[in-house]
C-alpha cells in the first residue's frame, strides 16, 4: 500500500516537472518572438528614416537607389498588412496573399540588388542601370498597389452592402412599430359600426368601462345614465394614476 502510495506521488510530482518545463519553454519561445519582432520594426525603422535621409540629404544615384528602396518597402509593407489584416475576415483574399508571396520574392530580389548598388563605388556604371532598375521598381509597387487597392475596395463594398441592408430592415421594422390598425382601417367596417366599435375599444384596442346605472331615485323618479369618470380615459402610454391615501 504504502509502495503504490509512493509510486502515484512520484507520478504526480514527475507530471507537475513535465508541465512546468512545458510551460516555461513556451513562455520563453513566446518572449523571443516578442523580442525578434521588437528588433525586426527596430531595424525597419531606422532602415527606413536612413533611406529618407540618404533621399533627400544626397543627390545623383545615391539619392534614387535610396528613393526607389523607400518606394518598394512602403508599397510592399502595406500590401502584406492589408492582405493578412483581411484574410482572418475574406478566406478569398487567400489567393491574393499567395499571389502577393510570390511578388514579394521578387521584391526582396530586388531590394537587395539596389542595397548592393549603394555600396558599388562606380557611379556612371550605376546611373546607366538605374532606368532598368526604376522600371522593375514600378512594376512590383504597381503589381502590390494593386492588390491592396482591390483588398480595401473589396472590403468597403461588404461594409458597404451589409450597411444598405441593415438600413433596409431597420426601416421595415421602424414602419412596423408606427403601424396601427384603427377601425376606419378595416375593409368592411361601417362609419356605424366603426363608432360603435371606437365606443367600445377607445379606438386604441382597450375595451372602455361600461356606462353604469344608478338605481332608482327615492321619488321613483326613472334611474339616470352616469357618463364614466373622465379621468379613466388615459393613453394607453400613461402610467396609472396612484391612488389617494387618506390620514
Amino acid at each position: 500500500m504504502e509502495a503504490t502510495i509512493i509510486t502515484i506521488m512520484a507520478l504526480l510530482f514527475l507530471s507537475f516537472v513535465a508541465l512546468g518545463v512545458y510551460v516555461t519553454v513556451k513562455v520563453a519561445k513566446a518572449a523571443k518572438r516578442g523580442v525578434d519582432r521588437t528588433i525586426d520594426q527596430a531595424r525597419r525603422t531606422v532602415e527606413d528614416t536612413t533611406l529618407r535621409a540618404k533621399s533627400f540629404g544626397q543627390a545623383g544615384a545615391a539619392s534614387e537607389l535610396a528613393r526607389l528602396r523607400l518606394s518598394l518597402r512602403t508599397s510592399m509593407r502595406a500590401t502584406q498588412e492589408a492582405l493578412q489584416d483581411g484574410v482572418g475576415e475574406d478566406a478569398s483574399l487567400k489567393e491574393s496573399l499567395e499571389l502577393f508571396h510570390r511578388l514579394s520574392a521578387h521584391g526582396l530580389e530586388l531590394d537587395a540588388d539596389l542595397k548592393r548598388l549603394e555600396r558599388e563605388p562606380d557611379r556612371a556604371w550605376v546611373a546607366g542601370q538605374l532606368p532598368e532598375l526604376a522600371a522593375r521598381t514600378e512594376r512590383i509597387t504597381g503589381s502590390a498597389d494593386a492588390l491592396r487597392r482591390a483588398a480595401r475596395e473589396r472590403a468597403l463594398k461588404f461594409a458597404e452592402d451589409d450597411l444598405s441592408s441593415l438600413s433596409a430592415q431597420i426601416d421595415v421594422e421602424a414602419g412596423a412599430l408606427r403601424h396601427w390598425t384603427s377601425p376606419d382601417a378595416v375593409p368592411g367596417t361601417s362609419a356605424g359600426a366603426g363608432a360603435a366599435d371606437a365606443a367600445t375599444t377607445g379606438g386604441w384596442g382597450q375595451s372602455a368601462r361600461p356606462a353604469r346605472e344608478t338605481g332608482p331615485t327615492a321619488d321613483g323618479e326613472p334611474s339616470a345614465i352616469t357618463a364614466p369618470d373622465p379621468r379613466r380615459a388615459a393613453h394607453p402610454w400613461e402610467k396609472s394614476a396612484r391612488p389617494e391615501t387618506t390620514t
